[in-house]
């Protein structure tokens, strides 16, 4: 699997580098500045882009906006943005287009070797993957807060996990359930969302994230 990497400090960069090679990635290309990843992209068209979200000259959000204007320029470009803080911000312009193929986590999860693989995979294949963290900031958002009262403690459970990408039976294997019990859960959830059911995991993702952000 062909992999863009984007990250501004070397000795980061270089044990991000050696940990996905020790997984079997190949990585095409790396990059430690937005003008780097600008012109990496399109010249190799990777499986899966990783990208800071703060690289050089700006130091703001200059890696996140390379990687949209790549997604636009490709569109279903695989793109898992890392970054030191959660900002909802970011995460909620990464879902704007509703494509999937996403992934937002914080630089600390880059640590745990399983946890990070398995995001990046995730993403290229076309999975959507939000830290948790993120996930448990939404969840308490004074705006939404009435809609997801309506939900009982096991139904938020099932959201929190729905929203980090899982699927049915993934979840069910987390909380100690049937998958029917999770389909009833799921369906529940929608319902008293106002949400459309899907069994796109994408979409499923992207539509909890959006009510809960605000934007349904």
């Amino acid at each position: 699997m062909r992999v863009v990497l984007a990250e501004d400090l070397p000795l980061l960069r270089e044990g991000l580098i050696a940990l996905l090679r020790a997984h079997d990635f190949d990585v095409v290309a790396a990059a430690a500045s937005g003008p780097e990843l600008a012109a990496a992209l399109p010249a190799h068209r990777p499986d899966v882009a990783v990208v800071d979200v703060r690289l050089p000259p700006t130091f703001t959000d200059e890696g996140l906006r390379v990687a949209l204007s790549a997604r636009q320029a490709m569109p279903g470009l695989p793109v898992l943005v890392l970054s030191q803080h959660v900002e909802q911000l970011y995460a909620r312009e990464l879902l704007a287009d509703g494509t999937g193929a996403v992934g937002y986590l914080l630089k600390d999860r880059v640590f745990n070797a399983e946890q990070f693989v398995d995001a990046v995979r995730r993403v290229a294949a076309g999975g959507t993957v939000m830290d948790p963290e993120v996930i448990a900031k939404l969840l308490v958002r004074p705006a939404v807060s009435k809609p997801v009262a309506r939900l009982t403690p096991r139904e938020r459970e099932v959201l929190d996990l729905m929203a980090q990408g899982r699927s049915n039976a993934a979840i069910a294997q987390r909380l100690h359930l049937s998958d029917s019990a999770v389909g009833k859960h799921t369906a529940s959830i929608f319902t008293k969302l106002d949400l459309a059911q899907s069994d796109d995991d994408n979409r499923r993702v992207l539509a909890v994230l959006a009510y809960l952000d605000g934007g349904a």
